[in-house]
């Protein structure tokens, strides 16, 4: 469902902006987030991961905790774990 969420809805809006988000993991209520593009030198870019990400998820998905970017050498550990 996170996945769903984030290709159909959170994805394109990101991407209209030249960058993109995309999903690492979800451990413990926190979706792990990698954000591309334009998002990496973005300075608004954790305001959209908290504001608009999050909020999102939350809203869809109960289970969700929060959001969290992380760097590629932090996500391969975490990769593959969803709800």
């Amino acid at each position: 469902m996170i996945k769903e969420l984030l290709d159909t809805r959170i994805r394109p809006t990101v991407q209209e902006d030249g960058g993109d988000v995309i999903y690492k993991g979800f451990e413990d209520g926190i979706v792990q987030l990698k954000l591309q593009g334009s998002c990496t030198s973005c300075p608004s870019s954790i305001i959209t991961l908290k504001n608009g990400i999050q909020n999102m998820l939350q809203f869809y998905i109960p289970e969700v905790e929060g959001v969290e970017q992380v760097m590629e050498d932090e996500s391969n550990e975490k990769e593959g774990n969803s709800p």
